[in-house]
């Protein structure tokens, strides 16, 4: 079995878990790394609701923990987390944790196709139930479209650089496999790093496209203040830039609240502020990024519901 060693675990855990006796959320439950944490914070009365669009990952959580009557593993994605709570008829989460960083068993399994270090299928969904594969909408994308969503979603310099040799490279046979992809973009990229592998970028970017990443972090954060108790927690763990200002500009825009003329004093329950950050971004500490060099990009940020 692939371990997958959580992020920023005991930061996130004691910033969530306010209120032992509250029900709390994992939306990415990964390997059930967090939510173990959580639940060992937890009273008898508390209880835990876990998510995740990977089914492998359900599958695993729901053998993890077979005397545990406190947590309820679904196969969502936080993205639909309101029609989740409906239909469970939960009562209203003390906090709420998304890490939205790929697991270690997705990138280190070959044929989920997410790693450029392994040879295996260019599938790299979460669900693989569900949606088009890389492989499958690579090889039909214009070069156009794939040069947008490289340098959109993996802020790639050389995009066009890139989708053109990836188009030209598909005329002579469909690109399936990762490492033939990591081949095109490798030879195609022309400023090799010693820090990055060249097909860094590209892979992110594919990733997050195919899997409606952004989309999916907006439609929750859209959502999530009302599905937060008054006083609850909102705990997100990004992995880079792209997710993280979307984080940052969420909190940063509750804070504000309605504009209003600077001179008048206006409290904030009048500027119909909801949502306050706690503390400041929070990184790895030096040590976790040598135990886990996955930690290396990492952001926390808080948020606390309060109207």
């Amino acid at each position: 079995m692939i371990l997958h060693n959580p992020v920023l675990l005991k930061e996130s855990v004691d910033a969530l878990v306010i209120n032992p006796d509250g029900l709390y959320v994992d939306g990415t439950f990964g390997r059930g790394g967090h939510s173990s944490a959580i639940l060992n914070k937890l009273s008898k009365e508390g209880s835990l609701l876990a998510l995740d669009k990977d089914y492998e990952a359900v599958a695993h959580g729901r053998t993890q923990f077979p005397q545990e009557l406190r947590i309820t593993v679904i196969h969502a994605s936080f993205g639909g987390l309101s029609k989740v709570l409906e239909k469970l008829g939960s009562r209203t989460p003390s906090g709420i944790l998304l890490d939205l960083g790929v697991s270690s068993p997705q990138i280190d399994t070959s044929s989920r196709g997410f790693s450029f270090m392994r040879d295996g299928p260019l599938d790299m969904r979460m669900d693989q139930t569900n949606g088009e594969s890389a492989k499958d909408w690579l090889n039909k994308a214009s070069e156009n479209d794939i040069a947008s969503v490289l340098k959109q979603f993996g802020e790639e310099r050389f995009a066009k650089r890139i989708a053109k040799a990836i188009g030209h490279e598909r005329l002579d046979s469909p690109i399936e496999s990762t490492v033939r992809l990591a081949k095109i973009v490798s030879d195609a990229h022309p400023a090799w790093t010693s820090s990055q592998h060249p097909a860094t970028k590209t892979f992110q970017a594919i990733r997050i496209y195919i899997n409606k990443e952004l989309d999916e972090l907006n439609d929750f954060l859209r959502a999530v203040i009302d599905l937060l108790e008054i006083g609850g927690r909102l705990v997100i763990i990004s992995f880079h830039s792209l997710e993280d200002r979307c984080v940052k500009r969420f909190i940063r825009n509750q804070q504000r609240g309605l504009e209003t003329p600077k001179y008048l004093p206006i409290k904030d329950f009048d500027r119909k502020v909801r949502l306050v950050g706690i503390g400041s971004a929070v990184k790895p500490t030096k040590e976790e990024i040598a135990n886990n060099w996955r930690a290396r990009s990492a952001v926390m940020r808080v948020a606390e519901r309060v109207a």
